[in-house]
């Protein structure tokens, strides 16, 4: 299977501004191209010489002037339809993916670890939401982690509670709130080694801003 051609949005930006360019330069000089034609200054001195004959009417004689405006119209109306479709295609590939990430990070952002960015295309737009998305399962990894530190210190506490409370520490009673520390311990453990991953700011750098 071929990998796929990863895209670049920066040229495909410029793709975009160049085929409007290119439709505007081509449109601009077929019309200049038509204004200085000798065929249409010839044509319009005949219609002249014509109606200073009086054998052709003051209508017909700007005829050809009413071809170019006409021409002129279609023009724009293809420089228009090139615009918005290239428009289009902004829209549907960049606009519209660059939305759907920052309404899934708003929602990531209020809590909501479950929302994932789905983007299609092979460019930078992907990369980035591809790294939100680790970043979100990492969030959520910390989230279990300490979810489950908490439930297991909580029912350690409640046990050693129940066992200090009972007024009798035997040697079994001992062995058992040994085992409920070490789990706890180990739970510590795991989420400091997960934590340690993480590069935080220091409480000094936040004091100075």
């Amino acid at each position: 299977m071929k990998p796929m051609r990863k895209e670049n949005l920066q040229r495909t930006m410029i793709i975009y501004f160049l085929l409007i360019v290119c439709a505007s330069l081509l449109v601009t000089i077929e019309f200049v191209f038509d204004v200085q034609s000798p065929q249409l200054k010839d044509t319009l001195l005949a219609n002249f010489q014509q109606y200073a004959q009086q054998k052709m009417s003051k209508e017909l004689v700007f005829v050809p002037i009413a071809d170019l405006r006409n021409k002129a119209v279609l023009m724009i109306a293809i420089i228009m339809y090139v615009t918005i479709i290239v428009l289009t295609m902004l829209i549907k590939n960049i606009t519209g993916p660059l939305q759907h990430m920052i309404d899934v990070s708003e929602q990531i952002s209020e809590g909501d670890l479950t929302k994932t960015i789905q983007i299609r295309s092979n460019n930078e737009l992907a990369q980035l939401g591809k790294v939100i998305n680790e970043m979100a399962s990492n969030l959520q990894e910390v989230t279990v982690l300490s979810q489950n530190m908490s439930s297991t210190g909580t029912s350690c506490l409640e046990k050693v509670r129940e066992l200090l409370a009972s007024g009798e520490i035997t040697e079994e009673n001992s062995q058992e709130i040994l085992e409920e520390l070490e789990q706890l311990q180990m739970s510590f453990e795991m989420l400091q080694e997960f934590t340690e991953c993480f590069r935080l700011y220091e409480v000094e750098g936040i004091e100075r801003e």
